[in-house]
């Protein structure tokens, strides 16, 4: 069955390496989280707030070994007053489980995006 999975992090400055870490971390947390394999993921859409453009997120997933896996980012809306630095990912996974057993990853300053659910 599908399901999709939520998450986001804030990174410290619009640099290469630090948008490569922190997704990296965010993508690694979803997936241990959630107990997923790069096999159980359909696809992964990216969003980086606009003030991020000095790498593509999708490239962190690519070198955690996504080779085969559909990936694709896009700019978040410039909403006036939202959080900075923001890379989200939606991803689209296959597992059998039921929706509330899925955990949704928000990291560092991305926690205050969804203190509901955010662990």
């Amino acid at each position: 069955m599908m399901r999709a999975i939520r998450g986001a992090i804030q990174v410290e400055a619009n640099d290469r390496d630090e948008i490569l870490s922190g997704v990296t971390e965010l993508v690694t947390e979803v997936m241990s989280r959630n107990r997923i394999t790069t096999d159980d993921v359909i696809s992964v859409i990216f969003t980086a707030t606009t003030d991020l453009t000095a790498e593509f997120p999708a490239l962190a997933a690519r070198k955690l070994g996504f080779h085969d896996v559909p990936l694709i980012c896009a700019s978040e809306i410039d909403v006036p007053g939202a959080l900075p630095r923001v890379v989200r990912l939606m991803a689209h996974v296959d597992v059998d489980r039921p929706r509330h057993e899925i955990q949704h990853v928000y990291l560092r300053g991305a926690v205050a995006l969804r203190v509901d659910i955010a662990q």
